[in-house]
């Protein structure tokens, strides 16, 4: 006998641009790209087991919704937006229990043209991205998180790794200085009982706290990466994520992704060329990856 454990469905890859008007100058704007995922949970079990369809919300429909949606309210920031699409679905299909959100926001800034920021000119910043995720189900429950992906950093030097465990595999060198380099990978989960109802999740845009978090753990990342004289990836990680815990009072943790892209010092003593630390090459494989989750120690505040 075969049952059906877990479904969900949905769209994927909606993609839109909205652009925002300054009231007092409406040549002044802002744009926002997205990239949007909304899959539904519920009641749609018999169209998986008798194949009848009369209770699936085309996927159609879920992009169509998204696009109005988008027209209709504020998109700034993508939390926000993300909040209002769980809150639609849930309100207008009595058989939808849950729905979770990804929301993608794409990199467009403005540049300088004749000293200042040009009005309504962008250009594409890198390939680093801010994402939002947000399940939410029937009843108010819902876990809200944020993410900055694909931020690509190198330093040259103020890098180490000593100490090692060594055994009768090993054979990397110990080096106190080496080029450190890795993808930024960087997901905070907000404390969902700190912000309440998803309501909160509108008055707390309005306030700016997504905004704000954001722009520190993109700070506290960068700053925390190029000043630390770094004795792993593991140790900065893991002081990245206390300081963002010490800064972010409604981030409940902080989770890393960093692979180490390896940069190989080329011995060059076989044509009499002295090579210190000043030519490398890329390894394109393999390559170290590190991860770590810190929460709240919330025992030693007690």
């Amino acid at each position: 006998m075969a049952y059906l454990q877990d479904s969900s469905y949905g769209k994927d890859n909606v993609k839109f641009l909205k652009v925002k008007k300054d009231k007092y100058n409406p040549q002044k704007q802002e744009v926002l790209e997205a990239t949007v995922r909304v899959l539904l949970r519920g009641n749609f079990d018999v169209s998986y087991t008798k194949a009848d369809n009369s209770p699936i919300v085309p996927t159609d429909t879920v992009k169509n919704t998204v696009l109005v949606e988008a027209r209709k309210t504020d998109v700034w920031p993508i939390e926000r937006f993300a909040a209002h699409l769980a809150e639609h679905f849930v309100g207008k299909y009595a058989h939808v229990s849950g729905v979770d959100v990804h929301v993608i926001q794409h990199k467009w800034t403005k540049y300088e043209v004749n000293g200042k920021l040009h009005d309504h000119s962008f250009k594409k910043d890198g390939e680093d991205v801010k994402t939002t995720s947000l399940s939410y189900n029937r009843g108010g429950d819902f876990q809200l998180s944020s993410t900055l992906k694909d931020l690509t950093v190198l330093k040259s030097t103020g890098s180490g790794f000593v100490g090692y465990n060594k055994c009768d595999y090993t054979t990397l060198a110990p080096t106190t200085d080496r080029i450190l380099s890795t993808d930024i990978d960087c997901t905070w989960n907000f404390d969902s009982k700190k912000i309440g109802s998803i309501k909160n999740v509108y008055k707390l845009a309005d306030q700016g706290l997504f905004d704000q978090t954001m722009a520190k753990v993109l700070k506290i990342t960068l700053d925390r990466f190029a000043l630390e004289n770094s004795p792993s990836v593991q140790a900065t990680m893991y002081n990245m994520s206390a300081d963002i815990l010490d800064e972010c009072p409604y981030v409940y943790n902080v989770s890393y992704s960093l692979p180490n892209k390896h940069y190989i010092l080329f011995d060059l003593s076989w044509k009499g060329l002295d090579n210190d630390n000043v030519l490398f090459y890329p390894a394109p494989n393999p390559n170290g990856l590190i991860k770590s989750t810190v929460g709240r120690d919330i025992k030693a505040k007690l």
